[in-house]
């Protein structure tokens, strides 16, 4: 395979993962929470998206829907601030934006205090979360911007390729932050280390001074 098409493989691939979607779907209890860490470079607009289904005893599977059941958001930075703090109906959609690198904990649980409708026991959320340039609605900006074809897809590549960018450097934080913490364990070992030689040094030193006296007294030196 020639090099310039194996590194446009290799592009095609990363943009593959990038492009990724993250959803998933978690059964949970009355008041019952539930987190999940997200890892967002700063300045990164992040979209979630979820829908509840109550288990129906009587039918066996879950509802289609939930009226009167409503979802408790929480959001916090690496840094344990919180980002969004709000009340949202049996289906949501909510919104923020990165300000520091890192992990972001996302927490969702029920509101409802009702113990009838938690009769069968769990409750389905389904959640799906956009981080990045998938938070965009292309044909809605190429609807508004009157863009062509061509000029869409180099809207979506610069977008891609900005996100891309904002990986790598909070990739190079990470790795920032690792060699740091690598350097002071290193430091506290060594000096743990010269600490321990010293302690036995004066421990050896004080051993022969006392064996020295202790032979003196008894005339055997």
């Amino acid at each position: 395979m020639p090099p310039f098409a194996s590194l446009w493989a290799g592009c095609a691939a990363l943009l593959a993962c990038l492009s990724a979607a993250r959803a998933l779907y978690f059964h949970i209890g009355e008041t019952e929470k539930k987190c999940f860490i997200e890892e967002i470079p700063d300045e990164t607009m992040v979209i979630g998206k979820y829908r509840t289904q109550l288990w129906d005893k009587q039918t066996g599977s879950f509802l289609t829907s939930t009226p009167g059941l409503g979802m408790h958001v929480e959001i916090k930075d690496p840094d344990t601030k919180i980002v969004l703090s709000r009340q949202y109906g049996s289906e949501g959609r909510f919104t923020f934006t990165s300000h520091t690198p890192g992990e972001h904990q996302i927490c969702l649980h029920s509101n409802s205090t009702k113990m009838a409708l938690f009769a069968g026991g769990k409750l389905r959320v389904h959640l799906d979360i956009q981080v990045g340039e998938h938070t965009n609605n292309y044909p809605e900006i190429a609807a508004k911007d009157k863009l062509t074809e061509l000029q869409l897809r180099v809207r979506q590549l610069l977008d891609q390729v900005d996100q891309i960018q904002k990986e790598q450097n909070y990739q190079r934080y990470r790795e920032e932050r690792f060699r740091m913490t690598s350097e002071s364990t290193n430091q506290r070992v060594l000096w743990w280390s010269i600490t321990q030689t010293i302690i036995l040094l004066i421990t050896g030193v004080w051993q022969m001074r006392h064996l020295k006296s202790f032979f003196e007294a008894k005339k055997l030196v």
